[in-house]
């Protein structure tokens, strides 16, 4: 279920409405296959924080540029 808005992608870190630069992919191992991605977005300020707090639970599997990811997702689809 989705839609689709003419709204940039927002930073995912609370209270934030930077426009999202980062893409950073995870995934919970005890809940998600481990080929499952979920994603959190990050403005520049925010990449580390995002970052560290996904890694220092195993959790961070990939940070990739914006731009890139929407590109890798089309060709996907």
């Amino acid at each position: 279920m989705g839609f689709v808005t003419d709204e940039s992608p927002i930073c995912s870190a609370k209270g934030c409405r930077a426009p999202a630069v980062w893409v950073l992919a995870w995934n919970n191992p005890k809940i998600h296959t481990p080929e499952r991605r979920k994603t959190w977005l990050a403005c520049e300020e925010h990449r580390e924080h995002l970052s560290s707090f996904l890694g220092v639970r195993g959790f961070l599997k990939d940070v990739v540029p914006f731009e890139e990811w929407e590109t890798s997702s089309a060709a996907d689809g």
